[in-house]
């Protein structure tokens, strides 16, 4: 993983499964193709003559446009999928995602509440999961998605850990 100006020094980030882009895929594609569905349903109207009056170039113009713009980010999900990373450090958890806009999250382990899991009918198929990390402010909640089972298994048992070691030390 690049090395970003907002990455602490001397950090190793792991990274999350490339399979992670196959369910981000499917999110997307499904999303796509009803919204193009909705936005051709003017065209179809307008050429079978349901709909005459409908402007001809705004029924073309706008499938036109979206499928551009579903190209654009087809191609940008691998590349976003890639930029998610997160560290185990001593004293806390960082999490990094983004591409145009970074974001590096930095969770005390003494300040976590809660960590969960979570499994979605695509994550399943691939052997994926989600991890949550859940502290008491409200904006502060950190994701981890397209972590393999046996990975996020693993981190969910260390972060609770030493979230209690940590709290326990307080």
């Amino acid at each position: 993983m690049q090395q970003e100006p907002i990455d602490p020094q001397g950090l190793t980030w792991t990274r999350v499964s490339p399979s992670y882009t196959k369910v981000r895929l499917v999110g997307w594609g499904i999303g796509a193709l009803l919204m193009l569905l909705v936005l051709c349903l003017p065209l179809v109207l307008r050429l079978t003559g349901v709909w005459a009056g409908f402007p001809l170039w705004l029924a073309i113009a706008a499938p036109a446009l979206t499928l551009l713009i579903d190209i654009i980010r087809l191609m940008l999900i691998p590349r976003q999928v890639a930029a998610i990373g997160y560290a185990e450090r001593e004293d806390d958890l960082l999490v990094r995602q983004g591409l145009m806009f970074q974001k590096v999250l930095v969770i005390p382990y003494g300040r976590m509440q809660f960590v969960d899991v979570a499994v979605g009918p695509i994550d399943r198929m691939l052997g994926l999961c989600k991890v949550k990390l859940h502290t008491a402010a409200a904006d502060a909640t950190a994701e981890i998605p397209g972590l393999p089972m046996a990975e996020g298994t693993r981190l969910r048992e260390a972060l609770t850990a030493r979230g209690e070691a940590r709290l326990a030390g307080l």
